[in-house]
């Protein structure tokens, strides 16, 4: 995680009922030639402007790097704050000999780049020895704020049965070693290998949720509750929820979107807890069902209704969803530009639909490669 607050200060009066939202992406380095995987973090941080260094950081191996967005309520903010660094980390990899992809993992295939030499990254490997991913597994995390942890829990109680769609959302890793994996999301393959990589169960309460981690790193699955890897989380450093369901964002545009959406999510889930609506009961295993089902076909199959287990359209679930946050997008002046970005989603389709597209014209991975890198700087939506 980046070194910077994951919450605002508290906005003004006429914006107290606003939550904000702050947006972490981790983006593989590669060979510009190749398009492999290249352990180059180092050589990138060396080139990052020194203003922007406090919100770029290290991640698990050394063919990655992670930013972090300053939290704010407006997604305007947020959009800058990305846009630039991504801009910026793009130029230092390339001053440094590397590319920058926002890519949930490599698509080419090379030697596996070493994990960051560090001591907790050394523990994990001594552990799980062989659970340690390919050439990076680059995911999106998003944090928006909540008042307490006892709200927080009843908070991740309703978001979970809807986290599977907006993970279909994010899909941006058909390839992985050469090859189309016949998943829109291989990172979610691999992510969850590791044991602890899990839908979020119900929670009876904030002790619950202690008592579960305590329990998990007695039992030897996690070292630490950093490796507390459900898909939503209260955050173990700032008064947050944090959203973890996906691949970065191919774009901006994509990125921006999804923070919208979780903080619909996380708002309307408030606004659910305050009337006494209870969460939807959603079975576990059902659970994992559609986070498999939203890996597999993203936007561009079929998802499970959480509301009785059915397979329909993806975008239909999803259309019903958006139409479920509309209030809360509403209050935040988000709902304008959310239809517009569902509408270009719509048109351009995921980032693995574009992947597909390019490598179906091409034949080429490496065209693939390129056209990622043009999307992670801005320069192109397909």
């Amino acid at each position: 995680m980046v070194r910077q607050p994951a919450v605002a200060p508290n906005p003004p009066a006429e914006q107290a009922d606003l939550l904000t939202v702050g947006v972490e992406e981790e983006f593989l380095l590669v060979d510009p030639d190749s398009g492999a995987a290249v352990p180059a973090v180092d050589e990138v941080l060396e080139q990052v402007p020194p203003e922007l260094r406090g919100q770029v950081e290290r991640e698990f191996q050394t063919s990655q790097i992670e930013i972090g967005s300053p939290p704010g309520v407006e997604l305007s903010s947020i959009r800058h704050s990305l846009g630039l660094l991504r801009s910026a980390l793009a130029e230092a990899a390339e001053r440094a000999g590397a590319r920058l992809l926002a890519i949930g993992t490599g698509p080419v295939d090379g030697p596996v780049p070493p994990v960051v030499d560090k001591p907790r990254f050394d523990r994990m490997v001594e552990r799980y020895r062989l659970l340690v991913p390919g050439p990076g597994n680059n995911g999106m995390h998003v944090h928006v704020g909540v008042p307490d942890p006892d709200t927080g829990v009843q908070v991740l109680n309703h978001v979970r049965p809807w986290l599977p769609i907006l993970q279909a959302v994010t899909v941006n890793s058909p390839f992985s070693r050469g090859e189309d994996t016949g998943y829109a999301s291989w990172r979610s393959v691999e992510w969850e290998r590791w044991p602890s990589v899990a839908p979020t169960p119900y929670l009876a309460s904030h002790e619950h949720y202690r008592r579960l981690i305590r329990q998990l790193i007695a039992s030897g699955v996690m070292l630490d509750e950093g490796m507390l890897y459900w898909y939503a989380r209260l955050s173990a450093k700032y008064p947050t929820v944090e959203l973890r369901i996906g691949d970065v964002c191919p774009t901006v545009d994509d990125a921006v979107l999804v923070a919208a959406l979780v903080r619909g999510l996380v708002a309307t889930a408030l606004d659910d807890i305050a009337a006494g609506r209870p969460p939807l009961p959603t079975d576990h295993h059902l659970l994992v069902g559609a986070h498999w089902r939203a890996a597999h076909d993203g936007l561009e199959g079929s998802a499970v209704d959480p509301t009785n287990g059915e397979l329909r359209p993806a975008w239909d679930l999803l259309h019903q969803l958006v139409g479920r946050l509309g209030p809360a997008l509403e209050r935040h002046g988000d709902h304008a530009e959310v239809t517009g970005l569902l509408e270009g989603l719509r048109e351009h389709g995921t980032g693995a639909a574009r992947q597909r597209m390019t490598y179906a014209r091409t034949g080429r991975l490496e065209d693939v490669v390129a056209q990622v890198a043009r999307q992670t700087r801005g320069e192109t939506p397909a």
